[in-house]
């Protein structure tokens, strides 16, 4: 790496993002819908233009932070904020729509909520119906979904744009059977809300689902409009745990120096900690001694069978097989870490990507939309 870099740094490589872009852009149209990938990880506009070749195309978010700055950009021209909107986001909502004349689409899992933001809107907007299609965590049962449509639908402000899901339990598995068969639960739990929808009446257009599993795959996707993923655009060792990509496939790594040797344990002491790695371990239930991270060479990626075994918040301790470690690895030199979970790692702060060339050269510094407001 020939540019000195203070550490801890996220770097991302270019040639790895682009072709596990282009890799679930190809799976969606083979699919037969469109991709509209999720931005909470990446944060970013650049990863956002490179998610479609190049070109704005249609976005999936976490945050008004991210729409304003895609929005802005105009890097997205059709946003969908994914997590249920509440009303103190209706002005920002409307100020990017007002302001950039975005199309931003939002989501509701009750009535309540419906009707809260319906008295607090000051413009009309599209919505979507969350159904819950096995994860548990938000979202209505199908056939619960049609409560929540009539209340969008019977609003003043709002209107009916249709479904979504996200089959965020498909993280749970390494077995491809079961991944289908969870795609499968959330191509019908959707299709049938809608169905169901349309059946009295009321315009259900859209049909989003969305993991970056369940896109890998999925059977079909017969009757769904939109697939949404997110981790593909990076991958981490979560996801390679689960056979879903590979070590050449991992976009995203912290750069870090080893800043001490600790002989009595006999570890490098890395000043890559809790705060720039997190504490995710989700790799460690498929691949066991992953703890909180894997390194990699400094330059290349190339793997190094060694891993971040503690965490404290500003230091990382690496466990050394023999002692002929501290002379490959001296004082001073540096290494890449791996995450288990690119997301929350990416979230650590860093507030900008040092992008790489396939020569592990840096060659730019994208910004990073972090926090909410």
């Amino acid at each position: 790496m020939s540019t000195i870099l203070d550490t801890p740094r996220l770097l991302l490589d270019q040639a790895r993002l682009e072709a596990n872009a282009k890799r679930m852009r190809d799976r969606a149209a083979a699919l037969g819908v469109s991709f509209r990938p999720h931005f909470k990880t990446a944060k970013s506009v650049e990863v956002a233009l490179v998610a479609h070749g190049g070109k704005p195309g249609p976005a999936t978010v976490s945050t008004m932070k991210e729409a304003e700055a895609l929005a802005a950009a105009g890097a997205a021209t059709d946003i969908l904020l994914a997590a249920t909107c509440i009303p103190a986001r209706l002005p920002r909502a409307e100020a990017i729509r007002r302001q950039h004349g975005t199309r931003l689409i939002l989501v509701v899992d009750s009535p309540e909520m419906a009707g809260m933001l319906d008295e607090a809107a000051t413009m009309p907007h599209e919505v979507l119906v969350e159904v819950d299609s096995g994860e548990h965590r938000a979202g209505v049962p199908p056939e619960r979904a049609l409560a929540v449509a009539r209340a969008v639908h019977g609003s003043r402000n709002l209107r009916l744009a249709g479904v979504m899901t996200h089959g965020g339990h498909s993280y749970g598995s390494d077995d491809p059977e079961k991944v289908a068969d969870i795609a499968e639960a959330e191509r019908a739990s959707t299709v049938s809300a809608a169905e169901a929808i349309r059946a009295e009446g009321m315009p259900a257009p859209i049909v989003s689902v969305g993991s970056s599993p369940t896109l890998l795959h999925a059977r079909h996707l017969t009757g769904v409009t939109e697939v949404r993923a997110g981790i593909s655009l990076f991958w981490d060792l979560a996801q390679m745990s689960r056979g879903m990509c590979g070590w050449d496939d991992l976009a995203l790594s912290v750069l870090s120096t080893v800043i001490g040797h600790n002989r009595q344990s006999r570890a490098l002491v890395l000043d890559a900690g809790a705060l720039a790695l997190s504490k995710d371990v989700t790799a460690n239930t498929f691949a066991p001694g992953t703890a909180f991270g894997t390194l990699g060479d400094a330059r290349n990626g190339e793997h190094l069978p060694l891993h971040v075994t503690n965490a404290y918040q500003e230091h990382g301790m690496v466990p050394v097989p023999d002692e002929s470690w501290f002379e490959r690895l001296p004082v001073g030199s540096l290494v890449r870490v791996y995450p288990n979970h690119a997301c929350l790692t990416a979230a650590g702060g860093y507030g900008s990507y040092e992008v790489l060339d396939a020569a592990g050269n840096s060659i730019a510094r994208w910004a990073r939309v972090d926090g909410w407001h």
